[in-house]
């Protein structure tokens, strides 16, 4: 277990409490694009991440853009579809 991932916030995003293991892989094997703002006041998390991210990794997660909140729910809901049939 990440020494990390106990650690619980409110998420601004989904508008209830969250771990941090959850915002760690928000995204599928990426973490959240906000991670780093939320988690940066309880603990060094941009350092942590870097630490145990493969190079590449970190990279195409920085260079993230988030998107429209309405094509992230459309998302949200198709990737919920999907775990739903397997």
């Amino acid at each position: 277990m990440n020494q990390y991932d106990h650690l619980e916030i409110r998420c601004p995003r989904l508008g209830h409490e969250l771990n941090f293991s959850y915002c760690r892989r928000e995204a599928g094997d990426m973490p959240c694009h906000r991670t780093i703002k939320c988690w940066q006041p309880f603990f060094p998390v941009e350092a942590y991440l870097r630490e145990i991210m493969p190079a590449a990794e970190w990279e195409r997660f920085s260079q993230q853009v988030p998107g429209e909140k309405v094509a992230t729910l459309i998302d949200f809901i198709e990737q919920a579809k999907k775990r739903v049939k397997r």
